[in-house]
């Protein structure tokens, strides 16, 4: 169980540093609100196509476990052996997550082994559902996980998922001729402090937002996460989209130790409404209302 209790270190660390112990609002957030773009600008009378945009994390979001973790099932006697324990680092998971690949392809491992542990996780309860909600030209679907490429996919083709998901932003892995699967940085980034190294969500989710096609704006933006490193993209939301923390993980964690799941006074400057989630329903549920909401406005005009 190291590897889970090691996971849960790194997410709580990355989000405490420079934090002081009135647990206020860490040092990091004032520089992540600084590069975070001004309101997005949705014109109601606007011609271009007005969509929603729903980006969920991967790991105990869209799957239910985290597929890094679950792998390690097939270290020889399931342990991870203590020198590659300690290429763990609290700035990052890639250069641990390479090391254990190798280590696992020295041993026998082949790609077809770890394509049949990543599937052994289940999709989060809910979540079929809600993919085929969204399988919908209203809404736009992205997964923005510090996860791999690799995997990412095993699971959207597992769950046919190939039209519903625009994009997915990760850490690219492949192959390489001996069959050891190698692993990426998605980017390297000093700017934001609530995130590692390899990877800031926030960044990508308005550059996601910035780069949209010409003729679509996002009216909404509904951010589905867990970790600490789905603070980052919270914050960068405005008052007419939604972030939901799985109930009991991480990012609900420090959202209820700072107040803002309680309407207390907080420091947190989080605009978005924030809807506490266990299962795909409670982003479903958000989903039919604004789907009925914009068929109402189309009625009315």
């Amino acid at each position: 169980m190291w590897e889970s209790s090691m996971f849960q270190f790194w997410r709580l660390s990355v989000f405490f540093r420079g934090c002081s112990l009135k647990i206020s609002v860490p040092l990091g957030l004032a520089k992540c609100r600084k590069l975070c773009s001004g309101p997005r600008k949705v014109n109601s009378m606007s011609t271009n196509k007005q969509k929603i945009l729903v980006a969920l994390d991967f790991d105990h979001t869209v799957i239910d476990g985290n597929s890094d973790i679950h792998i390690t099932h097939l270290c020889p006697s399931g342990n991870v052996p203590d020198d590659i324990k300690e290429k763990f680092s609290e700035n990052g998971w890639t250069h641990y997550m390479a090391a254990i690949f190798e280590y696992l392809h020295s041993h026998g491992i082949q790609a077809e082994d770890l394509k049949q542990s990543i599937l052994e996780i289940p999709l989060t309860e809910g979540m079929d559902e809600l993919f085929k909600f969204l399988e919908n030209e209203l809404f736009e679907v992205i997964i923005i996980s510090d996860s791999n490429s690799v995997f990412i996919d095993y699971a959207i083709e597992k769950y046919n998922l190939q039209n519903v998901v625009d994009k997915v932003y990760t850490n690219p892995a492949k192959y390489d001729e001996t069959g050891k699967l190698t692993i990426k940085f998605y980017h390297t980034q000093d700017w934001c402090k609530l995130s590692t190294e390899n990877l800031c969500k926030g960044h990508i989710l308005e550059e996601h937002v910035k780069n949209a096609k010409d003729d679509v704006e996002f009216s909404h933006i509904l951010y589905v996460g867990d970790g600490s490193n789905d603070l980052c993209p919270s914050l960068r939301l405005f008052e007419k989209d939604y972030v939901f923390p799985r109930k009991q993980y991480s990012l609900w964690k420090k959202l209820k130790k700072l107040g803002c799941l309680d309407n207390e006074a907080t420091d947190l400057e989080l605009k978005a409404k924030i809807v506490e989630w266990s299962t795909g329903k409670e982003v479903l549920d958000v989903c039919k209302t604004l789907e009925r909401e914009r068929f109402q406005q189309k009625e009315e005009n």
